[in-house]
């Protein structure tokens, strides 16, 4: 197997490169990136290419590691040993009915290779990476309440995605092929608008793209927008139909674009964008 891009994801060579090597060593692909510029499209893109099925595990706060090998659903059979009839008692006899499959079980009983997808590890607990070293480096883990081992029917081609709120352990990353999904260039950023909006008018495109890297620029923002704000400004503007001269500044100076919004999701960054083009106007 071997990915070589898709027609609704664009992929810079690194990135396909990375996405290869992980493949070949075997082991999981660890993706960084600031939030927003397709680490998790990334791995949905690379099953579809690739024609893999898709295991997808959420990662939140709360998540614990076992929850993706398995539970076991003690509160379920207590209520039904509590039953009279045949049926329970017969059901409360075999523990294997009230234990749970997880992600990772799912995953590695599969009659055919799959991608697996955990999203956002560092969500978290700080224990929660070196949790599961065993079960991705060994591609097996114990049921201890059935007493029996689960290994994987084949090794699934693992995406990990962070966005580097927590740092991870050494010992997880040493497990890990690394790559960090820089943000897109002008030209690349393009390419991919170009995927989601191939009839968007070149001259909008130029001047909507040039107010973006205009206002990502900015010294001292909070948070600079991505590329998945950029996608929902410019369906904006199309939806309103904004016309052209609105997006373009005069003398090249910042002002305050249409729908700004979509771009700046915090009060701190729309007051310093604002105060930016107050003192331009003042001629400061």
């Amino acid at each position: 197997m071997k990915f070589n891009g898709s027609d609704q994801y664009v992929a810079t060579d690194d990135l396909m490169l990375a996405v290869n090597a992980a493949a070949r060593l075997q082991r999981p692909l660890l993706v960084k990136g600031e939030p927003g510029t397709g680490k998790t499209m990334l791995a949905e893109e690379v099953a579809r290419a690739l024609g893999l099925p898709l295991l997808q595990w959420h990662i939140k706060s709360t998540t614990k590691a076992q929850q993706g090998l398995y539970e076991y659903d003690a509160v379920s059979r207590l209520r039904d040993s509590q039953l009279a009839d045949p049926d329970s008692a017969a059901r409360v006899r075999d523990i294997r009915n009230y234990i749970v499959q997880g992600v990772l079980w799912q995953a590695f009983t599969a009659e055919q290779p799959v991608a697996l997808l955990i999203d956002e590890i560092d969500k978290a607990d700080i224990e929660f990476p070196n949790d599961l070293l065993r079960e991705l480096d060994r591609m097996e883990f114990h049921v201890y309440e059935t007493r029996e081992l689960v290994r994987a029917r084949h090794r699934p081609l693992v995406f990990i995605t962070s966005n580097n709120e927590k740092e991870l352990p050494d010992a997880f990353l040493r497990r890990c092929f690394f790559h960090y999904i820089q943000f897109p260039d002008a030209a690349t950023m393009q390419a991919i608008v170009g995927v989601h909006f191939p009839n968007l008018k070149k001259e909008l495109l130029s001047a909507a793209l040039k107010r973006f890297y205009d206002i990502r620029n900015l010294p001292g923002l909070k948070k600079k927008p991505s590329t998945s704000e950029l996608l929902d400004w410019l369906k904006l503007l199309v939806a309103e139909d904004i016309p052209l001269e609105v997006l373009q500044s005069k003398d090249d100076k910042v002002s305050v674009p249409p729908l700004v919004g979509a771009l700046l999701k915090n009060e701190q960054d729309v007051s310093l964008f604002e105060k930016l083009v107050f003192m331009q106007r003042q001629g400061r």
